[in-house]
């Protein structure tokens, strides 16, 4: 309880800094982050299980009437949701003469080919194998076992997070030239953003890696963050960054304004592009919560705020796909340091 009587989800959780640090006299931060420290959180992480399952996209960009197509490590994948709603998938040629599904119309629950009618429930036919499919509630995901090559698992990786209704949520999807272990280096390397992202992060100190010491109590890094919003005015928060398998990183914040919040960034390989160079597409999926009363307008005009939120989170990916497209440069041309 505050002194005026207030609680403390009541309280405004806005800061004011007294003295901002210019972007140039800010700590550095490269001697903390140690190539060596990022490489064996990224080696662990690619080490990790997936069960051959990829995200596909979001959730609702799949409805009773539009399919969603795309293509996975050169894979063509159409999915559609059937007459009860639930999630179908399966491979995104027409098994007929190999027309486009990912165009096709959804009627009733059945993929019609718009080449020649030929229609498709989600069960086999005419060769045509359906793909494992889930839906989490807020992402589209398909399990493509030649392509992975795991042992399978029976539903994805999906991280702790809140529930969907209590949630307000967004899906932010953009594309870069690399491959998905450099979106996720990009994402085990918490030093850069305030230096890489001042527009967003001020006042980081990472408190903890991995199996270190102070708060990286898990394989994960604790960091301590203010969220800028306008001019002075920041949001301390705390969060931990892990990685679950090996294509998705995860911020829960901790501590703070939003405690329970997760970020999930997911890097799904798209394949080749014309001249050979690999493809791969950033999912981020946002699900804030909070415990204040007024969240419940929050969470009542979600369809307003998705937009914003999804327009911030393509500000950072702007260059964390350029980060993650150098550092994929640099691999491929044998002149990554370390």
């Amino acid at each position: 309880m505050t002194g005026d009587g207030r609680t403390g989800r009541d309280r405004i959780p806005l800061r004011l800094r007294r003295a901002p640090v210019p972007w140039e006299r800010q700590p550095p931060t490269w001697r903390d982050a140690k190539p060596s420290l990022i490489a064996d959180a990224l080696k662990r992480a690619l080490g990790r299980p997936s069960g051959n399952w990829y995200v596909l996209g979001a959730s609702r960009a799949v409805t009773s009437e539009r399919s969603l197509g795309r293509t996975v490590a050169g894979s063509e994948v159409v999915a559609w949701r059937d007459a009860s709603g639930r999630l179908r998938a399966g491979p995104g040629a027409c098994p007929h003469l190999g027309a486009p599904l990912r165009v096709s119309p959804v009627r009733c629950g059945t993929l019609v080919c718009h080449w020649h009618g030929l229609a498709l429930n989600g069960e086999p036919f005419a060769g045509w194998e359906p793909y494992p499919a889930f839906d989490d509630g807020v992402l589209a995901w398909v399990r493509l076992d030649h392509v992975g090559g795991e042992t399978p698992l029976e539903r994805p990786v999906v991280p702790p997070r809140p529930r969907v209704r209590d949630a307000v949520d967004s899906v932010y999807e953009g594309v870069g030239v690399c491959e998905p272990e450099d979106v996720v280096a990009n994402r085990l390397d918490p030093w850069h953003g305030a230096w890489f992202h001042p527009y967003s992060f001020v006042d980081l100190t990472v408190t903890g890696t991995p199996y270190g010491e102070g708060d990286g109590k898990q394989d994960g890094f604790a960091v301590d963050v203010s969220f800028r919003l306008a001019g002075r005015l920041v949001v301390p928060v705390r969060a931990l960054f892990t990685a679950p398998e090996p294509r998705t990183v995860v911020m829960h914040i901790t501590e703070g304004e939003g405690q329970g919040s997760v970020v999930e960034s997911h890097a799904t390989p798209l394949g080749q592009d014309r001249t050979g160079r690999p493809r791969t597409a950033v999912t981020e999926a946002l699900l804030a919560v909070s415990d204040r009363r007024g969240f419940a307008v929050a969470r009542a005009a979600a369809p307003l705020l998705r937009p914003l939120m999804r327009a911030s989170a393509g500000r950072l990916w702007r260059d964390d796909l350029a980060y993650a497209e150098r550092r994929w440069e640099l691999r491929s041309s044998g002149r990554f340091p370390g």
